[in-house]
């Protein structure tokens, strides 16, 4: 990636004089609760970040937490030319207390022919703006927290996700009917329409299921279906 071309932006980070490696880096536009989160996430997986916000406390509030760190205005297309963005195959637009410039910088990302874009949507017509200008990669963070603690609400599983389609993988105990003998056995995915795909043994970790399986009181099971099955079949007894 060529350098920063630019002298006039604020700039921060752990390594200012370094240069990111482009096809192992990820630009996070909008450094909000949600921005934030993803961003450090992101570095603490080991990928390196160039975040961006307009918020000069915020940008000097993730001094040395990112890679590099910028307050500059992403909805000008030579700013973000100027911070060699167009270089960058992963852009995340994390704005998303301003509908407008979320709007605008994911439209000119679509222009510099960014490969893999994702968008923060705060609403359903937000998000379908994106999708019509090309936005592969639509996120909607608290519609679909909002939908995950739902689930965990009606039912007694320990954790939730939605995979899409109307199917889901839930982490449960198991039920008695299926303790203490080989999942072969039990029938499961006959009887109830689900997969048990792996368990969790203390003091073994987690391990994948097989036909040979035998799940014990205390294990905790992954089960994979249908949204509907799954979940009845987390509230068996």
């Amino acid at each position: 990636m060529a350098k920063f071309r630019s002298s006039s932006f604020s700039l921060f980070g752990q390594r200012q004089t370094a240069r990111l490696n482009e096809e192992s880096s990820v630009v996070v536009i909008g450094l909000g609760r949600f921005g934030s989160a993803l961003a450090l996430e992101l570095m603490a997986s080991g990928t390196e970040v160039l975040g961006i916000d307009g918020d000069e406390e915020i940008v000097q509030a993730h001094n040395r937490l990112l890679t590099h760190v910028v307050r500059a205005d992403s909805t000008k297309e030579e700013t973000l030319r100027q911070l060699s963005v167009p270089e960058f195959s992963s852009v995340v637009v994390a704005i998303g207390s301003d509908i407008q410039a979320n709007i605008l910088t994911a439209s000119l990302l679509i222009k510099l022919g960014i490969p893999n874009i994702w968008a923060k949507a705060v609403s359903e017509p937000h998000g379908e703006i994106l999708r019509q200008l090309g936005v592969k990669h639509v996120i909607s963070p608290e519609k679909d927290m909002g939908k995950r603690v739902a689930h965990l609400v009606r039912g007694v599983m320990q954790d939730y996700i939605d995979i899409g389609e109307d199917f889901a993988l839930v982490k449960t105990a198991p039920p008695q009917e299926i303790l203490g003998k080989p999942l072969s056995e039990t029938k499961v995915r006959t009887v109830h329409g689900v997969t048990v795909t792996a368990f969790y043994r203390a003091g073994q970790g987690w391990s994948y299921a097989t036909m040979e399986t035998v799940v014990l009181d205390g294990d905790i099971i992954l089960v994979a279906g249908q949204t509907e099955r799954v979940e009845s079949f987390s509230r068996l007894p």
